[in-house]
């Protein structure tokens, strides 16, 4: 078809297009020279990325979508592709609008266009591999594991983690400390040099750790019960050591439970007495002593018994007028707010316990429940009529008054019969505008370690560029000027700022994004966090930097053994990112298999947003009994 021809077909002409793409051409052209950025600052090697990045920036500030549909229809690229070398694709399909309008000028496309879109790809290859390291036996992604504490003296966890292609080490600054942490890097090097396999360490800064302060103790009382079948027979006695609090001798055998008692009364038992109680609910029960040890009894009963500190054991023998004593380290369950939609809860800024509500003997309340929390000073920036989430979520409320000491809330998402909400629970104010400083002074005394161990430093809570430069300032002045940075995104305000803060990042030799998905779904709302995440991943791509796909991947897999159909296809969603990172769990090793698996047959078929058409088995079928 002639180019006359298709102006009468087409709704638009191709010299239409071509006036509209050539002023989106200038725009590209003219953004760089027209933002605040100080480009100088950007490291030699993130300087095209820079540019790139400002101008996917100034492309993305129009709608695009009209002019999409009309590319499409000639059969030309619809932009959807061009994160990575969005001028060189711009100026592509102008040059082959011009060819297909038969415009003068239209010659040769020039070779830097074709050029720019290889140098996009490689330059995000080298990024990641610059911050992430190669992957092994040709693996498309990365997979970054987060150590549990074990694996600081559990040699064979961290070798067989790395054999399963786990390619990142990732120690939470948030959990253990200095010296687990070296011991866990101990073992990772061993590993290296056994299996002779290179793999990174991220450390994660913890951040201004926004949770619910404690709760009042429950009443101090322990429950002893016998192993039962389904018919309710004993299957097993209960076991009790109860042991010289002086010596703290170890029970000859394992015991369910351990307490102390009064070393003079110990000595009286012998094996084959019986110690006799009115238990913390006025039940008789009865104990045998079936094994003496050094400085300490093992017991043992067939009916459950609940125990307290002011509970008495008795014994005595025949002509014995006998004895009694009390047990001692028993300790009372942390007790937890059970909030249903409707009820009032009051966040406090005073350091005191949280406790349930007060009610009158009618059920009406007198006193609302109250829990404080671990930061104050955010009280006084929160506002009425803004909302606050509890638990990832689980509970939700709106700030109904605001006041210097505390919030009054109003709980609107709750399970119908009462959700709970105990000690060490994550606090979101999706909405409020909060000023607090991503790095605390936990996190400069913990970056000291992670400056002399670390490949890769991981700001939590970043929120903006002034975040960023406390973190490279911290680093410079550790001495450290080569570590890769990760900014992870999990509020509102991370999330807009990232832009600015990736130009920031990009002064150093290397960078990247982590989605942490956990907070930010919370924060932008569950229905929005697919829109989210994927404009994350453009706007990372346009950067040319690595992303980190993280929070509950295959985290019922890791947790109990067996993963979820929604959980496998989010793990392949993983490929889209350089890196997916799994939490820890009592199953993790198998988890990295399946995801390594996953990632490995998902690299045939996606690549970022492109689609990989390898041949498909299912299309050679279909032709061959033909």
């Amino acid at each position: 078809m002639q180019a006359a021809e298709l102006q009468q077909t087409s709704p638009d002409s191709p010299g239409t297009l071509i006036a509209e793409l050539e002023t989106i051409q200038r725009d590209l052209q003219q953004c760089v020279s027209e933002t605040d950025i100080d480009l100088a600052s950007i490291h030699p090697d993130f300087q095209h990325s820079a540019r790139n990045l400002l101008q996917y920036l100034a492309l993305r500030r129009r709608d695009l979508r009209p002019l999409q549909a009309q590319l499409t229809q000639l059969g030309l690229s619809s932009l959807g592709r061009s994160e990575s070398h969005v001028l060189a694709t711009i100026e592509a399909v102008l040059w082959t609008l011009r060819k297909l309008a038969d415009q003068a000028d239209a010659q040769g496309l020039p070779a830097t266009t074709g050029a720019a879109f290889a140098t996009g790809s490689r330059l995000l290859r080298e990024h990641s591999e610059r911050l992430l390291g190669q992957t092994p036996d040709g693996a498309g992604s990365h997979i970054m594991v987060t150590m549990p504490t074990e694996a600081a003296d559990n040699y064979e966890l961290v070798q067989e983690l790395l054999r399963s292609g786990m390619t990142c080490m990732r120690i939470n600054c948030a959990h253990d400390g200095p010296g687990l942490w070296s011991r866990m890097i101990d073992n990772l090097r061993r590993a290296e040099q056994r299996l002779g396999r290179r793999c990174r360490i991220s450390m994660d800064l913890a951040g201004p750790k926004l949770r619910t302060g404690p709760m009042c103790p429950g009443p101090a009382v322990l429950k002893i019960r016998p192993r039962r079948d389904v018919r309710g027979r004993v299957v097993s006695p209960a076991t009790l050591w109860l042991f010289d609090a002086a010596e703290r001798p170890q029970a000859p055998v394992p015991a369910d439970h351990q307490l102390a008692a009064d070393r003079a009364w110990l000595d009286r038992l012998r094996t084959g007495d019986e110690v006799t109680l009115l238990d913390a609910r006025d039940a008789k029960r009865r104990l045998a002593v079936i094994e003496r040890a050094p400085g300490g009894c093992l017991l043992e009963c067939n009916k459950t018994v609940y125990l307290s500190e002011d509970t008495r054991l008795r014994h005595r023998r025949h002509r014995d007028k006998g004895a009694s004593t009390t047990v001692g380290g028993i300790i009372g369950k942390e007790s937890a707010l059970r909030l249903c939609p409707g009820d009032e809860l009051m966040l406090i800024a005073e350091d005191l316990p949280g406790r349930s509500a007060v009610l009158d003997e009618q059920g009406r309340v007198l006193q609302p429940a109250t829990i404080s929390c671990t930061l104050p000073e955010i009280i006084r920036q929160v506002k009425q009529g803004e909302e606050v989430w509890f638990d990832d979520g689980r509970i939700g409320g709106l700030v109904e008054q605001a006041a210097p000491g505390g919030l009054t809330i109003r709980i609107t998402h709750a399970l119908a019969a009462g959700s709970k909400l105990g000690a060490d629970k994550g606090i979101n104010f999706p909405g409020s505008e909060l000023q607090l400083p991503a790095l605390t002074a936990k996190d400069r005394d913990d970056l000291k370690f992670a400056a002399r161990h670390a490949d890769i430093v991981a700001l939590s809570f970043a929120n903006n560029v002034a975040d960023v430069s406390a973190l490279i300032e911290q680093l410079r002045e550790y001495g450290n000027q080569q570590a890769g940075i990760v900014l992870k995104i999990e509020t509102l305000a991370g999330f807009r700022n990232l832009p600015a803060m990736l130009l920031r990042a990009m002064c150093m030799p290397s960078c990247g994004v982590m989605i942490a998905r956990g907070d930010l779904a919370v924060e932008m709302g569950f229905a929005r966090l697919a829109e989210v995440q994927e404009e994350i991943l453009w706007l990372s791509e346009a950067a040319h930097v690595p992303v980190i796909w993280a929070t509950q991947v295959l985290e019922n897999l890791a947790k109990h053994g067996a993963p979820t159909r929604a959980e496998i296809t989010d793990a392949a969603m993983g490929r889209r990112a350089e890196c997916a990172s799994l939490n820890k769990g009592p199953y993790i090793v198998e988890a990295v298999k399946t995801l390594d698996d996953i990632l490995r047959r998902m690299q045939g078929h996606q690549v970022k947003k492109g689609s990989m058409l390898r041949e498909l088995q299912v299309a050679g079928h279909a032709f061959a009994d033909r």
